[in-house]
């Protein structure tokens, strides 16, 4: 099939940027950012804020980002809304072109920035159109393409597409997590004020196995009372433990669960033998849900997005069981509730599809969520998970 030629409408007079995807079809707009190209899984995101969160959460790592909300870009770029330093979005698609940034913060605009960290812009698309092939098809592999003078290969654009393996069986963590242990130090930020520094004498200690962790969720376990400190995904048992944890996070990332697994899960599943506390969101909340003995899957087109209701489910929640939280989510993979073995219970569901997003292991403290309770962009109202994982280190 590689070398059949795209199918496609004319190239408009204007058109500066192309997306081609693995089937041949070929979408045409208005390029900004980096100039060049990229390979990676397109994918769509329904927050109305946060976009330059989202475009550096290295979970997008090897993806790109359809904005379903029209206006991206309008309220510019500053240092303070950067989730991760490391890859993340290869690059977005929007409806409207860019505008010059209107807001107080704002230290520079998006195209700017995205050029500086060379990721690839396409404006003018049908977004809502172009969401709607995901839902239906699925998540497509694709080339997108940057050229001010509108010039293009489509046959080896097409190719390059149709070659890329895809995700699935992919371990990205290692290539977006830290080389080197950190003391984190940041918390809780303030308008005017940016992130407090608070000291960390007396907290509790929290180990974080970073597989491409969003900053947000350090600086959530700070203002929940930890004390962090940062290592990198392929840290040993005994690299971890002989830091003295009081309880170990498993952080959010890119990529297939089970390929990171193979060398993550037996960590985890020592840490658990030895009983340490522990806490994973989303690509963490796989990988234990993998050491406890269930499996995970490759979804259909993922759940991206700041306003994904999910129910508290379990009986194990008391008075508020049943409770609907919004939450933020970002993931492509899933754990399967139907392997999940008689020893772990499920604690929350998408309201969505019914699909897993929690579960916490009998006679251990341990528990995951598949959403983000960190947000950054998205609500605050799961920031209690923080509180509950903290709150039982002592």
């Amino acid at each position: 099939m590689a070398d059949a030629a795209p199918s496609h409408a004319p190239k408009p007079k204007d058109a500066t940027a192309v997306i081609v995807f693995a089937d041949g079809h070929v979408a045409w707009g208005r390029g900004f950012g980096a100039v060049g190209e990229a390979v990676g899984e397109l994918c769509f995101n329904t927050s109305m804020t946060g976009y330059q969160e989202v475009m550096t959460d290295p979970s997008y790592a090897g993806q790109f980002v359809c904005f379903t909300f029209p206006h991206i870009g309008n309220v510019g770029t500053n240092p303070e809304d950067v989730e991760g330093l490391c890859d993340s979005a290869l690059g977005c698609v929007v409806r409207e072109d860019v505008t010059d940034p209107s807001n107080f913060r704002a230290m520079g605009d998006l195209p700017q920035w995205m050029a500086e960290k060379g990721k690839i812009g396409i404006a003018g698309l049908d977004t809502r159109a172009l969401t709607r092939r995901i839902r239906i098809l699925g998540a497509p592999n694709v080339v997108i393409a940057h050229n001010p003078e509108g010039n293009f290969d489509l046959k080896a654009l097409h190719a390059k597409a149709e070659q890329w393996p895809g995700l699935e069986g992919m371990d990205l963590a290692k290539t977006v997590a830290r080389s080197c242990h950190q003391d984190w130090t940041g918390g809780h930020w303030t308008l005017g004020e940016g992130y407090d520094q608070p000291g960390a004498e007396g907290r509790p200690h929290v180990v974080a196995m970073d597989f491409g962790a969003k900053d947000n969720i350090f600086r959530n376990l700070v203002k929940a009372g930890a004390k962090v400190t940062v290592v990198p995904a392929e840290a040993g048992y005994d690299d971890i433990m002989a830091l003295k944890p009081d309880g170990v996070f498993l952080s959010n990332g890119p990529g297939d669960p089970a390929a990171t697994g193979v060398y993550a899960v037996p960590v985890i599943k020592r840490l658990l033998d030895a009983d340490v506390p522990l806490f994973g969101i989303c690509l963490g909340h796989q990988m234990l849900a993998l050491a406890a003995g269930a499996k995970t899957a490759k979804m259909f087109q993922g759940h991206r997005g700041a306003n994904h209701p999910v129910q508290r489910v379990g009986g194990v929640w008391g008075e508020t069981e049943g409770l609907v939280e919004i939450t933020s989510m970002n993931h492509g993979f899933a754990v399967d509730g139907d392997t999940l073995p008689d020893n772990v219970i499920e604690t929350h569901k998408s309201l969505f599809d019914g699909t897993n997003c929690g579960i916490a292991i009998l006679g251990k403290k341990a528990f995951g969520v598949q959403y983000h309770p960190e947000a950054s962009p998205g609500p605050q109202d799961s920031f209690y998970l923080f509180e509950k994982f903290v709150g039982e280190l002592g």
